[in-house]
């Protein structure tokens, strides 16, 4: 998986003045583009989209501070549609204007080229199982919250304290397959997964019964899952939890991510900041 990623990635060095395609990409990758999206995100720690952007906006600077062509020529050559646009997205990225960076011979920034290397420590192993599901659905209450990649999510705790304690027993009570109990449950990510993006966020359990009135269904069709514990202090192992199953787990193994809901289960130690958990992560077979 890892060497068709860095083919991928040498794609998008050939192509920096031109079109750089997504389905292109992935079948580069021998990957769906869903897939490529979210194994990127994970092991490069920010969206494809932005990495080309970046690496765009890296040439075009050299060129700008080379002084051989106009600004519009360099701006064309690297998808900008006018001098404006150009100018704007060079200003975010190298906190200049081109104009002024010509003029001035500045310091620019730089996106160095990426290429992804698998680092064998042997000192763990994942604990992991794939589970063939039939169809469910997630009923509980639903909240529309930003994606945080690091750290407490804020808007969910908010979300998550002001629900009725009653209400969440009631649910409860209609738990009557795994994952069991109350479950996290996020839904409709945006395809970048960047940071500050929205997200549907469920706070219920899976159930075949039908919602209680005052509540919401995700219908959610059967499927392959890949399950992944871990314990620890929270939110942090659950976080590193997610980085070792797209940096170690999807490298290793032939499956990768479909679309689809992702569900977290997590039981907390009595009287302290630990959990165990269970991340539920939609998969099919890499060459299904």
């Amino acid at each position: 998986m890892l060497e068709r990623l860095n083919q991928a990635m040498e794609h998008i060095e050939r192509h920096l003045d031109g079109a750089v395609e997504v389905a292109e990409l992935a079948r580069t990758a021998a990957t769906s583009e869903y897939h490529l999206r979210r194994m990127f995100a994970a092991l490069a720690g920010m969206p494809l989209s932005e990495y080309v952007r970046r690496r765009r906006l890296t040439l075009a600077g050299a060129e700008v501070l080379a002084g051989r062509e106009t600004l519009l020529t360099i701006a064309v050559r690297y998808g900008y549609s006018s001098g404006e646009a150009f100018a704007r997205a060079f200003r975010a990225m190298h906190g200049i204007g081109p104009g002024e960076a010509r003029r001035t011979g500045a310091a620019l920034s730089s996106q160095s080229r990426m290429a992804f290397r698998l680092t064998v420590e042997g000192s763990s192993s994942m604990r992991y199982r794939v589970v063939d599901k039939g169809d469910f659905t997630v009923v509980g209450l639903k909240a529309r919250v930003p994606l945080v990649h690091a750290g407490p999510n804020q808007a969910i705790m908010d979300f998550v304290r002001g629900l009725d304690p009653r209400t969440l027993e009631r649910l409860e009570k209609l738990s009557d397959q795994e994952p069991h109990g109350i479950v996290a449950v996020c839904d409709d990510l945006d395809p970048s997964r960047a940071e500050g993006t929205e997200l549907d966020y469920h706070h219920g359990v899976i159930t075949s019964a039908a919602a209680p009135e005052g509540t919401t269904a995700l219908a959610v069709p059967a499927g392959t899952w890949a399950v992944f514990t871990t314990s620890g202090p929270v939110p942090g192992a659950i976080q590193e939890l997610w980085r070792d199953v797209f940096t170690e787990w999807f490298p290793s193994n032939p499956y990768r991510t479909r679309t689809g809901p992702e569900i977290l289960r997590t039981r907390w130690s009595s009287g302290s900041a630990e959990a165990d958990a269970e991340l539920w992560l939609p998969v099919e077979p890499e060459h299904g």
